[in-house]
């Protein structure tokens, strides 16, 4: 596998079928994960609120290496803590996981065009 780059600022993510992004099984497995993580304070799972921007895969010594790249709706968020957390767990438990890490990031700064569909549909802005 070497090395999978995803940038989904760049490149885009869709909302519910992931065949067209290409990703493979390992990918879509960490995108299951980040469907079951929730803010807190918004019913929605991280995934449709757009707060993963992307993730490099790396071969490791005990399976592929995941360096997430997400961000938090704002700086002060209380679960600033415990939303990377919940995703390293997470992706850490996947068959062919070796190591997970998040870097929390805020450039480019959160906003509501990350949303997707069903996000917008759930929260009432469409």
């Amino acid at each position: 596998m070497s090395e999978i780059t995803r940038d989904f600022l760049r490149d885009g993510r869709a909302d519910h079928d992931l065949e067209p992004m290409g990703l493979s099984d390992l990918e879509r497995g960490m995108v299951e994960v980040m469907r079951t993580v929730y803010d807190p304070e918004i019913p929605v799972p991280i995934w449709d609120l757009g707060l993963i921007y992307g993730w490099t895969l790396t071969d490791g010594d005990d399976g592929q290496d995941a360096a997430i790249t997400m961000t938090l709706t704002a700086p002060n968020c209380p679960a600033a803590e415990s939303l990377p957390a919940e995703v390293e767990q997470g992706v850490n438990a996947l068959d062919g996981i070796g190591r997970a890490s998040v870097e929390i990031v805020f450039v480019p700064s959160y906003s509501m065009e990350m949303l997707s569909t069903e996000a917008r549909l759930t929260l009432g802005l469409m």
